[in-house]
């Protein structure tokens, strides 16, 4: 966009005092409408001029043209890579697929192709991810769609991308099954412009856009980012007890005594474990005491139904589903010993 000052100054220079309005209003639409690009100047664009002098004979003034100076706009090589995931991307040890979302943007003059690599050996992290594959967003909606967006190959389908156009660029990594709760790791995703790369200021002659040259511009024309995985690996304690009561008002293990038993499992680490169940066999020389069975404290029905409880008539099951780490569920029932 143009700054104010800019665009005063230039108005002032097409609309002079004397000028139309008609003139004024074209000027004003030429202005208004031209693109500004981030890199400058389109490649292969001509910038031409022409010099005049004037002087003064005794018949009058004569005016005389130059020759016309033209000279070609080289093409400028020049890409960003940026995570735009929110922060890290969270996982599971084992987890397969798992997408980190790149934003490749052309910040040269000229179209141009580029070329993706990854990195999964980033030094200072804690593990190395195995790497799955690239994919381009299709769509460009900003989330992965497996089976719409598509597969990349380098050298096959190498994005082009005009001056200022961005693509949406998606790494799967496959996660190991030994990662622990908290570990860590920075997946690198690489654009580099088919044209070539470089310290900045190297030229590949007649290479750019319209038969000019290319020249590397500040980014080396190989742009990268991290992004990051952590692995959320929660976890469960499950702690059992047992009280006894005889049929004296006692605490003896006797025939008759009822053994209540309390489950009580903890969930730690990050993250949520989920699709979580309980199942406790019954001991031997135990009978269940029917309708024993509750879920924090809340009854549940022994028979096979829609709560989460069930005695099959030889073992107590409890569903818990997804449980957050840092919350208990308790389960307790009850045995008679025969």
């Amino acid at each position: 966009m143009l700054r104010t000052s800019s665009l005063h100054n230039r108005l002032q220079a097409a609309c002079p005092r004397f000028a139309t309005l008609s003139v004024c209003a074209f000027a004003i639409g030429a202005i208004a409408h031209t693109p500004a690009w981030a890199a400058g100047t389109l490649a292969g664009t001509n910038i031409e001029n022409i010099a005049t002098a004037s002087f003064d004979t005794g018949s009058g003034t004569v005016d005389i043209q130059s020759n016309t100076s033209v000279i070609l706009v080289d093409e400028l090589l020049d890409v960003t890579v940026a995570s735009t995931d929110p922060g890290d991307v969270t996982t599971t040890p084992g987890a397969t697929g798992v997408s980190l979302t790149y934003r490749v943007t052309n910040n040269g003059n000229g179209p141009e192709s580029f070329r993706l690599t990854v990195n999964v050996a980033n030094s200072g992290d804690d593990f190395d991810p195995v790497f799955g594959q690239i994919v381009i967003d299709t769509n460009n909606n900003g989330v992965y769609d497996a089976g719409v967006d598509t597969v990349y190959v380098a050298g096959t389908n190498d994005p082009l991308l005009q001056p200022d156009e961005s693509v949406n660029v998606f790494v799967l990594t496959n996660i190991p099954s030994t990662q622990a709760n908290g570990d860590r790791a920075s997946v690198s995703l690489v654009a580099s412009a088919g044209t070539g790369t470089g310290a900045p200021g190297t030229t590949f002659a007649g290479a750019g856009e319209g038969g000019g040259d290319a020249v590397v511009g500040t980014t080396g024309a190989d742009g990268d980012a991290n992004g990051f995985i952590r692995v959320d690996a929660a976890s469960v304690v499950l702690a059992k007890s047992a009280t006894i009561l005889d049929p004296f008002g006692g605490s003896n293990a006797v025939p008759g005594s009822i053994i209540t038993y309390t489950l009580v499992a903890t969930v730690g680490g990050t993250g949520t474990l989920n699709n979580l169940v309980i199942n406790d066999p019954l001991p031997a020389g135990t009978s269940y005491v029917a309708g024993s069975l509750t879920l924090q404290a809340a009854s549940l029905t022994d028979a096979a139904d829609t709560d989460a409880g069930n005695f099959n008539g030889t073992r107590v099951s409890v569903t818990l589903g997804n449980v957050p780490s840092g919350e208990t569920r308790t389960v307790t029932f009850q045995t008679r010993i025969q």
